[in-house]
């Protein structure tokens, strides 16, 4: 257990450079299965879910080399075909290697993956994207096996721009003999950063970015240096926590393109946004102005993984602010923790109604998933007094050092372990 203790009333100055991105890392290392190469990815962020993923690489065969952000891997000599339970358990994404594993080896067998509990997110659509490939999909409970005689090129539909499901049809269209054509496909930036590391592995993908992404002919390479984009929840959450604290703060190796939608509202709360091409400077009032309606949306709409930091901002905005969550039915179990803190949140069904308050006091609260941890670490900046957040692992899983981002911008923060 990490106890998080954050004292509230200091404003921010200075500048961080953002991380890499978690969810651009993690597809791309289940692509260094896809096909036989040597890779080197530099700026691989240091999070739990990337030490899963390298375990995975590790157990299948893979000769994995990390030194700092730079990580080294060798694919040639995959020798399994299966993903144990234990790990699948230990992050969201790694239902990604079923497509990696298909595409190389014809096979795959793994588990029904973990993650944060944020309500229902099937893989009805990985597991129709991968039949009309031609696998032979078996389910025995949680378990699922996956087997082709040779994968074929197809037409893929979807009717939900899924990100995950996208990808999985990437991947396992690399290992498929004809043209793929993914329709109705996610357009988020991570999905891009795949199609560009298939491509320097060999790969013919193209349209990333569009809702139609063409797979094809798979040229030899012999390795792929490859760097991982910066990470835009992160650098949301830094720029929230900068309007949440008051203050000014130059966010490095940023694309201010890919979280355009939260420096947005944040400019309409009061913020004044300087944007240059890799940095966002975010100069914050003392007190926000209320904000809305902010509705969650695929990309390019409103990332659902920064509606919980964002709320954090606006607990104390002058005003009230309406949030509406379309993608996870669970996403708001923040909610009651950050009302500890005297936060006046009404819920009504997918809408929050904040009412903004002049004050937060401190409190002890308990970290509910990724982002809702995050979540309350950036209201406990502008509460009184000082605030500890019990997290159990949830907030390393997607921040590598997000406590000491914090503190090299003047944040009174500090992380313990309590065993």
């Amino acid at each position: 257990m990490e106890l998080w203790h954050i004292r509230g009333g200091r404003r921010l100055s200075g500048s961080c450079r953002v991380q890499g991105s978690k969810n651009a890392t993690l597809p791309i290392l289940a692509a260094s299965l896809a096909l036989p190469r040597r890779s080197e990815l530099e700026g691989v962020p240091g999070l739990r879910d990337v030490d899963a993923a390298l375990e995975i690489l590790r157990l299948l065969g893979c000769r994995i080399c990390r030194e700092g952000d730079s990580v080294q891997i060798d694919s040639g000599g995959l020798s399994g075909r299966e993903v144990p339970r234990e790990l699948m358990l230990k992050m969201r994404s790694s239902v990604i290697f079923m497509g990696a594993l298909l595409a190389r080896c014809g096979e795959a067998r793994l588990s029904l993956p973990g993650g944060c509990r944020l309500g229902k997110r099937p893989i009805d659509l990985h597991l129709m994207a991968l039949r009309a490939l031609g696998a032979e999909i078996r389910e025995e409970g949680d378990r699922i096996e996956c087997r082709s005689r040779g994968l074929r090129g197809a037409q893929i539909r979807f009717p939900f721009p899924s990100v995950g499901a996208t990808e999985n049809a990437m991947l396992a269209a690399c290992g498929a003999q004809g043209e793929t054509r993914i329709f109705g496909a996610a357009r988020e930036p991570e999905i891009v950063a795949l199609q560009d590391y298939l491509c320097a592995l060999g790969a013919e993908v193209s349209g990333a970015g569009t809702d139609c992404i063409t797979v094809g002919a798979v040229r030899k390479t012999a390795s792929a240096p490859f760097r991982i984009p910066s990470d835009r929840i992160a650098a949301a959450t830094l720029a929230c926590a900068v309007g949440s604290a008051g203050g000014s703060a130059e966010l490095k190796n940023v694309d201010p393109a890919h979280f355009s939608t939260v420096l947005h509202f944040l400019n309409q709360a009061g913020c004044d946004i300087i944007t240059k091409q890799r940095a966002v400077t975010v100069c914050a009032p003392g007190r926000l102005r209320a904000v809305g309606p902010v509705v969650t949306a695929p990309y390019p709409g409103f990332p659902t993984d920064a509606q919980p930091v964002l709320m954090a901002a606006l607990l104390r905005a002058e005003g009230d602010s309406t949030i509406t969550e379309t993608i996870f039915e669970n996403r708001y179990r923040q909610v009651e923790e950050l009302r500890r803190l005297g936060a006046q949140i009404e819920l009504q069904g997918r809408r929050a109604l904040i009412h903004g308050v002049e004050r937060l006091h401190a409190g002890r609260l308990r970290a509910t998933d990724l982002r809702g941890g995050a979540s309350m670490v950036v209201a406990a900046l502008s509460a009184d007094g000082e605030t500890v957040v019990a997290d159990e692992g949830h907030i390393t899983r997607g921040y590598e050092n997000l406590d000491g981002a914090l503190a090299r911008l003047g944040a009174e923060i500090r992380v313990e372990n309590d065993g």
